[in-house]
């Protein structure tokens, strides 16, 4: 019988860098439709892809990869809005001159999405280090300059780290639950929040004549319509403090 470091020895060594990984075509879904691939293996950046439906794709999901979780929760809290038409990501690049380097370069905007009125907007995703930066705010304007209106009608810089891990696990939560259609309760649940006295989550829940569990999920709904108010940086639960938003 050979010993571990024999054994060891015959295994080939691991590659440095591998390939982005493909996600197979889906039956009813939509494949993804973006320039870059960013499944790529890291030790570090937390990879998602998922399937997502909008009113662009006519209601179909379609599959979308993103460079992280931070990008993920950016998109979540964009398709809570009522007037989204559709989303993008890893968008085709624009070439923008650097002033530093001086010299035309690629840039991919995160996500760029689309209202319900035909106004596009391109989305630069990047955390606060990185944009406390000179260089990346001098970047960032080169960048902006380059966009023609035939890409995006106005850019945006959002900062990853005002999505919090609880803001993220929130919008996750919601997300789900807005797939869910139950129209009585959120009409329960919306009446009780503008005639009754409550303070926390579970207040509200007890002035409604329906099962905890469904108002509770028609909480989160209209939390995620922006028709009741609390704190997304917190775990929302029943002793959450919720409010009519005003």
């Amino acid at each position: 019988m050979s010993n571990y470091e024999d054994w060891l020895q015959d295994q080939p060594a691991p590659k440095k860098e591998q390939p982005a990984l493909v996600v197979a075509p889906i039956h009813g879904v939509l494949p993804y439709a973006g320039a870059l691939n960013p499944l790529n293996r890291s030790d570090t950046a937390k990879r998602v892809s998922t399937a997502l439906a909008t009113p662009m794709t006519g209601g179909i999901r379609q599959v979308y990869h993103f460079d992280g979780d931070s990008e993920y929760a950016v998109t979540l809290d964009a398709l809570r809005s009522p007037e989204l038409y559709g989303l993008e990501v890893q968008l085709a690049p624009v070439y923008y001159y650097c002033r530093r380097q001086k010299g035309v370069y690629p840039h991919h905007f995160d996500l760029r999405l689309t209202f319900r009125d035909g106004y596009r907007r391109a989305v630069f995703v990047r955390n606060a280090t990185s944009l406390a930066r000179r260089e990346t705010q001098d970047e960032i304007d080169d960048i902006f300059a380059a966009v023609t209106e035939d890409f995006a009608d106005d850019c945006m810089v959002v900062c990853t780290d005002d999505y919090t891990r609880a803001y993220r696990d929130n919008l996750r939560r919601i997300w789900d639950y807005l797939q869910v259609s139950d129209d009585d309760a959120d009409a329960l649940v919306e009446e009780a929040a503008r005639n009754t006295s409550y303070w926390y989550l579970s207040d509200l829940i007890a002035n409604c004549d329906m099962e905890p569990w469904r108002c509770y999920q028609a909480a989160m709904r209209l939390i995620g319509q922006n028709v009741l108010w609390t704190d997304m940086h917190g775990v929302i639960d029943y002793p959450s403090r919720v409010a009519l938003n005003a």
